[in-house]
């Protein structure tokens, strides 16, 4: 690819990072701090979705909710690692409302 005010040559990988660079800091209004690259839980969650809004707005809100109950109930480990183990969806990828249905199983408390 040419750039055409300098005459010089640019990589394909070269051109499409700063396309995402660009992208990401005009679809963020406030800048970098907004951009989803420093959010790791974000962009866990975008990635899970694949970028649809009422996708990553159900998970953002499930994900409060049960951290929320987490906290409040101090459920047992053996719970939280059952449902860390069921909600995976990938090595890096968590389901956060199938992690806050299984939390909030009733049947799964007594085990």
């Amino acid at each position: 690819m040419i750039d055409c005010g300098s005459g010089t040559l640019l990589s394909s990988s070269g051109s499409v990072k700063w396309a995402i660079t660009a992208l990401l800091i005009a679809s963020s209004g406030s800048g970098f701090a907004a951009a989803p690259l420093y959010d790791s839980i974000g962009l866990n969650i975008g990635l899970n979705c694949r970028w649809e809004r009422r996708c990553i707005a159900a998970q953002t809100q499930a994900m409060h909710r049960a951290l929320d109950y987490v906290r409040a109930h101090h459920p047992p480990q053996t719970l939280i690692h059952l449902c860390n183990r069921n909600a995976t969806r990938g090595r890096f990828r968590t389901d956060w409302i199938g992690f806050d249905n299984c939390i909030r199983n009733k049947a799964l408390k007594h085990r």
